[in-house]
């Protein structure tokens, strides 16, 4: 889907037409629309092809007149009731009088500014609006994270009380977004530096200022994701250690209880065998129980002072 958008009034909204200096918009296009986009806007095939490639890491491209910008964004979904962080790639075209955004899926950062959600943005600014598009990337990167670490936090609460499986996968899932973050993360960082240096982009001075402030604010996210990701691995070690020394008591009191319950099992055996005279107190049934209470409690002073219960 093809979609005009265009600054009014200090607003983007939605326009019915193509004009110059407006934000197109592509949403998962079609062949008739990917033909278009070639056609209308002479936007080099192979450029294109890697804008709606879904493998693309991020990176900065130009060819001719047209320059692309590739960015990964962060993508939250509910799976099976449950909620997972992701990324994806955006195409991010400049050509002679507009700036393109291709996407396979719809991004919650684009229909942010569809929806004019984000103020003083003006599409005729091309390097200005492609700059406000990846301040809001690293935005939604930090607050993802912050979300991230309440979710663990939760989840951690929730291994103290008792360790499941559930929440043990739960924290894998974590750590899986928290790696994609991580990667793409420092593939933008990579993509704003080469941007900064102004060989592919022209960049004013309030320009400057505001690709500065992008590339803080993802240096920030990259540490932040470095952090927690540090963080979980160590929670994750130290819970495992839990399971296995949990494991290993369960099993030495299973241990201790066998060998207790083997000596009236011994005992009431010999005592059940058909020996006329071989036995002591062969004759009194109250001897093998209390033999075999004897040595219980005789063997449970001997477990208990080697720290078996």
């Amino acid at each position: 889907m093809v979609s005009y958008y265009k600054t009014v009034n200090g607003r983007i909204e939605e326009i019915k037409e193509y004009e110059p200096g407006c934000w197109v918009n592509c949403v998962a296009p079609e062949d008739d629309e990917v033909q278009y986009l070639l056609d209308f806007f002479d936007i080099p095939p192979e450029l294109l092809r890697s804008a709606l490639d879904e493998e693309e890491s991020s990176h900065i491209d130009s060819e001719d007149d047209t320059t692309l910008i590739i960015i990964d964004v962060p993508v939250v979904e509910k799976v099976s009731g449950s909620i997972t962080y992701s990324t994806m790639p955006i195409g991010i075209m400049i050509t002679k009088s507009n700036v393109i955004t291709v996407s396979l899926r719809e991004s919650t950062i684009l229909t942010e500014f569809a929806e004019g959600v984000v103020r003083n943005v003006v599409t005729n600014y091309k390097t200005h609006f492609v700059l406000h598009i990846m301040l809001r990337m690293a935005t939604k990167y930090l607050q993802y994270l912050k979300q991230i670490d309440k979710i663990s936090n939760r989840i951690e609460r929730g291994l103290r009380r008792s360790a499941k499986n559930k929440e043990l996968n739960q924290l894998l899932d974590i750590e899986k977004s928290l790696v994609y973050f991580s990667s793409s993360l420092k593939a933008d960082e990579i993509t704003l530096e080469k941007i900064m240096r102004g060989r592919h982009l022209k960049l004013y001075e309030e320009d400057q200022d505001l690709l500065e402030d992008v590339l803080i604010e993802v240096k920030q996210a990259v540490d932040m994701a470095a952090i927690y990701l540090n963080i979980l691995n160590g929670t994750m070690d130290v819970f495992a250690s839990i399971i296995s020394n949990n494991l290993n008591i369960v099993m030495k009191i299973q241990a201790s209880l066998t060998l207790l319950v083997s000596v009236p099992t011994v005992i009431s055996g010999l005592y059940g065998m058909n020996i006329i005279g071989g036995l002591p107190f062969d004759g009194y049934w109250w001897f093998p129980v209390a033999l075999s209470g004897v040595l219980m409690i005789i063997m449970y002073i001997i477990l208990r002072k080697k720290d078996m219960f």
